[in-house]
């Protein structure tokens, strides 16, 4: 189950999905926001959270997924070098995926799979131009 399947998908289809995977108050919720809940949902049970935030690549090599201030923290969500040459990221650009917690030696929650490139696929979209 991935972003682009459950965007193709009509409002009844998710909910029936959701009915399945047990989700509470899914009938009361817009597309995006059941969309949002399923993946959610499909992270939860490999043991991984699904999260996102706002780009921004640190010395061309890393990024970190900053939250709601924009400013460094503890919180804060690492992307590897690998992810941002592979979807074409940019600073700026908001991210949604997969997120396992930090291991013993590292200090932030670590992207292990893109879902979401500003709000579209990450797989079947091409960055815009820099401006």
């Amino acid at each position: 189950m991935n972003f682009t399947e459950l965007e193709s998908k009509t409002l009844d289809e998710l909910r029936g999905i959701a009915k399945d995977s047990e989700i509470i108050g899914y009938n009361h919720m817009k597309k995006q926001d059941l969309v949002l809940r399923l993946m959610r949902a499909h992270a939860e049970k490999r043991g991984l959270g699904l999260r996102g935030g706002v780009l921004e690549i640190v010395d061309d090599s890393m990024g970190f997924l900053r939250g709601g201030n924009l400013m460094p923290s503890h919180d804060d969500i690492y992307v590897s070098q690998s992810q941002l040459r592979r979807f074409s990221l940019r600073t700026g650009d908001m991210v949604i995926g997969q997120v396992r917690a930090p291991k013993d030696s590292e200090k932030y929650h670590g992207l292990i799979r893109v879902e979401s490139v500003n709000g579209l696929d990450p797989r079947g979209s091409q960055a815009p131009p820099a401006l």
